[in-house]
């Protein structure tokens, strides 16, 4: 079983909205449609869970309705959790309640995605799952463009890092569901919340993830000059 899961519990704080910023319409949807409706198109993932408060899930069926996708397609919803990582954690105990025998299978995968990141492509799911064959997981990746320094105090540089060697993450991310479900309840109580990316967990097991090059359009609506972008993008459209 193929498991999409999408992120859509954030509150948007840094854009100063009066509402979660992936509930903002543009184009006539909310943004977290337009990042669901990927995965909701992609023959690869067989189900879609949610995570997100439960005052906005109906309007997340609603809109998906309203596009005119399958919303059969959608297994469930999960709570938020405390941080992004245990959040997913959620929504992985959400999809282990569903699944048959209430037990991941070796072949089962989970595609993490965030609701803010309304510009995925289904080019690249399709480069994920192609790109997961012997390896435990796959993360689309950009190479810096600019020149990268150290500091040790914020105030001064400590030293200058190879900008060849460091590159910036994005979602989608691709894993074995079991292996990676494993790394997460290694982290619980005490380290979930302090993971900084979906891949962490999985690094910190041990497990193989493999890179792929990402896309500068497939970008994360985090401040109000994105947003403006995003609403500007799919009203021109």
């Amino acid at each position: 079983m193929n498991y999409g899961l999408l992120l859509s519990g954030g509150i948007g704080s840094r854009i100063g909205a009066n509402m979660p910023k992936q509930y903002v319409k543009a184009g006539g949807h909310m943004m977290v449609s337009y990042a669901l409706m990927p995965l909701l198109k992609c023959e690869s993932i067989d189900k879609v869970y949610i995570v997100s408060e439960e005052v906005w899930r109906d309007d997340i069926v609603a809109d998906v309705r309203l596009i005119g996708l399958d919303e059969t397609k959608i297994a469930g919803f999960a709570f938020p959790g405390e941080s992004r990582q245990s959040s997913i954690l959620n929504g992985m105990e959400a999809m282990l309640e569903g699944a048959e025998g209430n037990d991941f299978t070796e072949d089962d995968t989970v595609l993490v995605h965030d609701g803010a990141r309304p510009f995925l492509t289904e080019d690249m799911l399709n480069n994920c799952y192609n790109a997961l064959l012997g390896h435990d997981g796959v993360m689309p990746v950009l190479p810096m463009k600019d020149t990268v320094y150290e500091s040790a105090d914020g105030r001064s540089v400590t030293k200058l890092l190879e900008r060849e060697k460091i590159y910036a993450g994005q979602a989608p991310e691709l894993f074995r569901l079991r292996k990676y479900y494993e790394a997460n309840k290694d982290l619980v109580p005490l380290k979930i919340n302090e993971v900084n990316g979906a891949t962490e967990p999985a690094i910190m097991k041990g497990m193989d993830v493999t890179m792929i090059m990402g896309d500068e359009s497939n970008y994360k609506v985090t401040t109000k000059e994105d947003m403006n972008r995003f609403i500007r993008l799919k009203e021109g459209e």
